[in-house]
């Protein structure tokens, strides 16, 4: 069953979109178990679309689908995007398969690097046999470590093509350049969203899998040191989950959105110190901070420039990071805690 806040956000994103886009579509949601994939399953689903979800499990959960597996309009399968084969027709396609987080890549750099490359052409691939419309989840990563802020979506990006991150950055840099590709030569209907840190119920904050938010919210209600890396004064920009699934939407759903790129994030701006001082204040933990060194590449600034976005999707953020903190940490102490 479908958890309680994890409903509710679904019910607002629902609220949104009118259900004849997706109503009686045939939907492929690519990485579907995932963090945002899992969500994008119950929103389309719930709005009334046929949704196949393709999903290896190497970072998705299947407790984040058991709720809708057997459901009418709902198929699971169980394999790798690299060695997907199917006769399906689809009318939509989300390409969402990916190992977003940097530990994680970093341990399978090949793998990261072929999803995001050959794995992207794959469901490239389909949509254009099927004629679907495609959205390619790309990230703020492809801007590397950037000198420009607000971050706009011309800016070409400052990154190490060799460096510990590249497998991550440089995929998601190929997969943009394939969609529009394909979109230039065969009119393929493609669009892309470089989606900026992303936070709420449903992230891993598990091991490899764990980014800085999660972790950081794990510890306190643990009461464990809160490991910070390098000074903290590194920032980003965190973007509640159902911001970022409005703003997806909004960009599959615009007809004006065909063949543009959509920098989807929150542009207020916070340290990672703070960050981690906000988490353990709002859990109430006595955690200690406890500083680490900075791994290579880690990029100083995220802070995007969301007015493309305003003028053309008309979608900016209304969750506050102390409104989607309070429901993101009581998450973690009904599943991880209690």
């Amino acid at each position: 069953m479908i958890d309680g806040l994890v409903s509710e956000d679904v019910k607002d994103v629902i609220e949104e979109f009118r259900p004849d886009f997706f109503e009686g579509k045939r939907t492929l949601v690519t990485g579907g178990a995932g963090f945002l994939g899992s969500y994008l399953c119950d929103v389309i689903l719930m709005l009334g679309s046929e949704v196949t979800c393709l999903d290896n499990f190497s970072t998705g959960k299947m407790e984040n689908v058991e709720h809708i597996i057997g459901k009418a309009n709902f198929r699971l399968i169980n394999s790798d995007i690299l060695s997907f084969e199917t006769r399906g027709l689809y009318d939509y396609i989300f390409s969402f398969a990916a190992r977003p987080s940097p530990e994680d890549y970093q341990r399978h750099p090949i793998e990261t690097l072929c999803t995001n490359s050959h794995g992207t052409f794959k469901i490239l691939e389909l949509a254009r046999k099927c004629r679907a419309r495609i959205i390619f989840a790309s990230t703020s990563e492809v801007y590397g470590d950037p000198n420009v802020f607000p971050t706009p979506e011309d800016y070409w990006g400052n990154v190490n093509p060799i460096g510990m991150r590249s497998c991550y950055d440089e995929g998601k840099r190929f997969g943009e350049a394939l969609s529009i590709a394909y979109h230039r030569q065969y009119g393929v209907d493609s669009r892309i969203v470089r989606i900026f840190n992303t936070y709420g119920p449903r992230i891993r904050a598990d091991g490899a899998y764990a980014r800085a938010l999660p972790r950081f919210i794990l510890q306190a209600l643990n009461n464990e040191d809160i490991s910070v890396y390098g000074d903290g004064s590194q920032t980003r920009s965190f973007c509640y989950v159902t911001d970022t699934l409005r703003g997806i939407l909004s960009a599959f759903s615009a007809d004006v959105a065909e063949g543009e790129v959509f920098n989807i994030g929150n542009p207020e701006e916070v340290t990672i110190l703070e960050l981690a001082e906000k988490i353990r204040n709002t859990a109430r933990s006595n955690s200690k901070i406890r500083f680490c060194p900075l791994p290579p590449d880690d990029p100083k600034r995220r802070r995007p420039d969301i007015t493309k976005a305003k003028k053309i999707l008309n979608w900016s953020p209304r969750v506050s990071l102390t409104e989607g903190l309070n429901k993101t940490i009581k998450w973690f102490i009904l599943k991880h805690v209690c």
